[in-house]
């Protein structure tokens, strides 16, 4: 039977691929990491063609390991880094660049010009967001401008070009589909959100050829089959979706007011909202949440934090305390609390509520007695400040408190961490038995076009919670300590100034 979905998880640190049976089990899963390039301070690549071998080859590893034939597989799902974005030429499908990753700042000036032009409210009621190098089509003007002789080849249609799901896309299908689906175009600030297609207004303020560009596609429902010779026969690719919307839909945060967060390389917290777009008052972002066929767009609000558990890689990397990332939470709980120190981890910049690309990180409170563990906890505690941030915005927007936050993603394996999440709430925080929801929503998406799964309510008695962590600290505790982040954050703001960094 054709009951098992092959999830593509393809991450800013890593490509992972994972199958899953119908009863929504791990059955095989194989991962790589791919280099992070830095040219300059606030620059941030990938090689697009490591992108691709990596993930073609994980997924045929993950099918192999899961010990069934190709025949067995229903469906692909693809879950992706959403704002990167890559150009490639359209005959030869090579990348004409490295890709320009989503924390890349090189185009902050770009964007704060067409603020002080007037043009946000225009941005803010198309797409849900705000204008930020975050996104992708400062990135798609700045290759058009400064990579020679790219904009002439565009405009002749030479170029294809999008974020990783439609380069993957275009890698599995041999160069014959070049699409997206409507999560990954919502992060464009290209995208009517309301319309679900390409805006001409706004293709026109940021330069944009639409030729450049794939056609918009449903999050769940056949787009594609591979090339036969991948994987022994042709597969259907039946899901495609943002990472954070995938995780949304794999923690079955369906709902309005049910929230998860993921800490992974940033922290993302999501709400739904229902098939109706809700403008933030307090700078978070409105998004596409999923589409299924041809119903209704679904959305949500999103909080966006940049630098999560890239704090933990930077400890190890950079600083050297730690060998390994799951060593920073013995080395954390090693000292009863971070002795009055505040990371800032926004070493590109601060996402919501503060958007502020001059921010950058910092490490305050420190003493002579200031030791590694100290910093190690402090940097734990860090993604937890970050997400109580965005949730406090979120109750405010949707007029709903939380009543619980369902956590994933890779730094959710710490109980230090999320036994402080749930102090610094005052709610608790649900783990779930399966921490790769982001795999596991672009499963899902996938298994429904193909028929693994009948419904989304089916998928329901599939979720499991490993643990849930209730709150302990008091509410005088839990304000302090917030008065102390708010200090932190706002003495690591609008750090970078003409000449910065200096000589």
């Amino acid at each position: 039977m054709q009951d098992h979905v092959v999830a593509l998880d393809q991450g800013t640190t890593s490509s992972r691929a994972i199958v899953f049976d119908r009863g929504a089990a791990v059955r095989g899963l194989a991962q790589r990491e791919h280099r992070q390039i830095f040219p300059r301070p606030g620059w941030v690549e990938h090689d697009a063609e490591e992108i691709a071998s990596t993930q073609l080859a994980v997924a045929a590893e993950a099918i192999e390991r899961a010990g069934i034939a190709p025949r067995d597989v229903a469906a692909i799902g693809i879950a992706n880094q959403r704002e990167t974005v890559v150009m490639w030429d359209r005959k030869t499908g090579k990348p004409i660049s490295n890709a320009i990753v989503w924390q890349d700042r090189r185009t902050a000036e770009m964007l704060r010009d067409l603020e002080r032009q007037g043009h946000l409210d225009l941005v803010r009621d198309r797409t849900g967001l705000v204008l930020d190098s975050y996104f992708s089509a400062s990135k798609l003007r700045w290759m058009l401008d400064h990579i020679p002789g790219a904009r002439r080849r565009a405009e002749r249609s030479e170029l294809a070009a999008g974020t990783i799901d439609s380069w993957l896309v275009w890698r599995l299908t041999g160069g014959r589909v070049h699409v997206t689906d409507v999560t990954n175009a919502s992060r464009t600030l290209l995208c009517d959100i309301r319309r679900g297609r390409w805006d001409p207004d706004l293709l026109a303020l940021f330069e944009i050829p639409e030729t450049l560009l794939p056609e918009i596609v449903p999050s769940s429902g056949h787009v594609a089959d591979t090339e036969a010779d991948l994987f022994g026969r042709a597969l259907p690719i039946t899901g495609i979706a943002g990472d954070q919307q995938a995780a949304l839909f794999g923690q079955l945060c369906l709902e309005p007011g049910m929230v998860k967060n993921t800490y992974g390389t940033g922290c993302f917290a999501l709400t739904p909202t229902g098939t109706t777009p809700v403008a933030s008052r307090n700078r978070l972002l409105t998004t596409i949440a999923w589409q299924i066929g041809q119903e209704p767009i679904h959305y949500a609000l999103e909080g966006s934090v940049f630098i999560a558990g890239a704090a933990v890689q930077w400890l190890r990397d950079g600083l050297g305390i730690i060998r390994s990332a799951p060593e920073i939470n013995e080395l954390a709980a090693s000292v009863p609390d971070p002795g009055g120190v505040y990371v800032v981890p926004c070493m590109t910049g601060l996402g919501a509520p503060y958007w502020d690309p001059d921010a950058r990180g910092s490490i305050q409170g420190i003493t002579r007695g200031t030791t590694a563990a100290h910093i190690a906890r402090a940097t734990l505690y860090s993604l937890a400040y970050s997400v109580t941030d965005l949730l406090q915005c979120m109750a405010a927007d949707s007029g709903r408190e939380v009543a619980e936050l369902r956590a994933d993603g890779g730094a959710a394996a710490s109980d230090l961490l999320l036994q402080f999440q749930a102090d610094l709430l005052g709610r608790t925080v649900q783990r779930p038995s399966m921490l790769e929801s982001t795999a596991l929503g672009a499963a899902y998406l996938a298994g429904l076009s193909a028929g693994v799964w009948s419904s989304v309510s089916e998928l329901g008695a599939n979720r499991k919670v490993e643990r849930e962590f209730a709150p302990a600290m008091s509410a005088e505790e839990r304000a302090e300590r917030l008065r102390g982040w708010k200090r932190a954050v706002e003495r690591s703001m609008h750090w970078i100034e003409p000449g910065y960094p200096f000589p």
